[in-house]
């Protein structure tokens, strides 16, 4: 895939001039021997890994830089949490650094993203996993306040992923890749929803371009599990153009919807809880199952008559319990603010059923998008068995209240309310 092209940046037949400032992304063998040049102009370097990621390319990271290195910042192997302790941490150890190198994958790019963003130094990513999109796109995802937030921060100046370090990532990480390309049928279809139901826009160019790369990776299951080079690097090409669509648009809309939500839940929940969540590709995978589970039983019935609301006091009972007071309250915050409670979108509903079950018919069913995440080891009996069915029904009820995002989950709760999906 030419992502020269990319970065280059396209008028739009949307009208928009679209443009991501990533300087250069070289997938390939030996990438990491890239950095050597690409930091040429850098005197003081601080690097930032886990004692996983460092494992995997730390050796070659520090040979590329060798001298530039001013301090680390190296986390430990317990899962790590991007939230104000860790910001605190990089950001201490930056001290007079004028580059900021990320050796991992989602969190560690994050931590990165963020304390670039507020530091005004600039960053570089050395890929370790093709695990997620958030490489390439301009959103830190964080934990803030106890709240999942994506936070507007600034692009890595350069991605350096080895073939060789990415095909032998943990397993896991590599079906979470596959499960997250996968979840944006989900989320494809939420946008397209919502451009229907609420007029948001779309632009065809991103979601056209997103969509194929789902479709190319679907059929490349096999060679991911296998750890084929080829396919691993393809499927890291495709998470990054996912990244670069984002990047386009400005949001993560188009590859971050419903099934993103719920994920999201099981990670706040189980944070504030103290119980286990899975890792975000894999939760968002098994959550395109239930998302598709969504959309059909919406398909199968006929729209009813009313609206569901409740007393705004029993809402907010509800969020304090499953988030606790403080995520609980700036979830009922963020939906007083967007006014999600008190529109009245049933006319639109009823006008255009016709037009919604289309889309949502669209989707994968819940059979084909299970057998779909088969192909790479992927079984929904280890998403029920860890999250059992009061805690995936909660997701369903209450994962549309930690983002401002119109999606399938709004609908499902406009016209069946609380009525169990599972």
């Amino acid at each position: 895939m030419d992502m020269s092209s990319l970065l280059s940046g396209i008028d739009c037949a949307c009208g928009a001039h679209h443009s991501c400032d990533i300087e250069a992304v070289y997938v390939e063998e030996g990438a990491i021997s890239r950095l050597t040049a690409l930091c040429e102009k850098y005197k003081r370097v601080l690097l930032v890994a886990d004692e996983n990621t460092y494992a995997a390319a730390g050796a070659k990271t520090e040979a590329a830089l060798s001298g530039r290195i001013s301090a680390r910042a190296i986390f430990g192997r317990e899962i790590l949490i991007p939230n104000e302790s860790a910001i605190e941490r990089v950001t201490k150890a930056l001290g007079a650094a004028d580059l900021i190198v990320g050796i991992g994958s989602g969190v560690i790019q994050d931590l990165c993203k963020y304390v670039s963003k507020f530091s005004s130094v600039p960053y570089m990513v050395v890929a370790t996993a093709p695990s997620m999109d958030g490489y390439a796109s301009t959103g830190a995802a964080m934990i803030l306040g106890g709240m999942k937030e994506t936070v507007p921060a600034g692009l890595p100046r350069a991605i350096v992923a080895d073939v060789e370090v990415l095909k032998n990532a943990p397993t896991e990480m590599l079906a979470a890749g596959f499960g997250d390309v996968i979840g944006k049928y989900s989320a494809l279809a939420d946008w397209r929803l919502s451009a229907l139901v609420t007029g948001e826009k779309l632009c065809p160019y991103i979601y056209d371009t997103t969509y194929a790369c789902v479709e190319k990776v679907k059929g490349m299951a096999a060679g991911i599990t296998a750890r084929d080079g080829e396919s691993v690097k393809a499927l890291f090409e495709a998470l990054i153009t996912v990244g670069i669509m984002i990047s386009f648009l400005g949001n993560s809309r188009p590859a971050s919807g419903s099934e993103h939500h719920l994920s999201h839940f099981f990670e706040i929940s189980g944070i504030v809880q103290g119980l286990p969540y899975l890792t975000h590709g894999i939760d968002v995978a098994y959550s395109t199952v239930i998302t598709a589970r969504v959309r059909e039983r919406l398909c199968a019935r006929a729209f009813p008559d009313r609206r569901f609301r409740e007393d705004a006091a029993i809402t907010q009972e509800k969020l304090t319990r499953v988030y606790g007071e403080t995520v609980g309250a700036g979830c009922a915050a963020l939906q007083k603010r967007v006014g999600a409670y008190a529109r009245d979108l049933l006319p639109i509903y009823k006008e255009k059923e016709a037009q919604i079950k289309a889309i949502l018919a669209e989707v994968p069913t819940e059979e084909q998008t299970k057998e779909i995440l088969s192909l790479v080891g992927l079984d929904m009996k280890d998403f029920y068995a860890l999250y059992g069915k009061e805690r995936i029904s909660a997701a369903v009820r209450y994962a549309k209240d930690l983002k401002d995002r119109y999606t399938v989950l709004w609908l499902y709760y406009d016209l069946f309310g609380e009525e169990e999906l599972i």
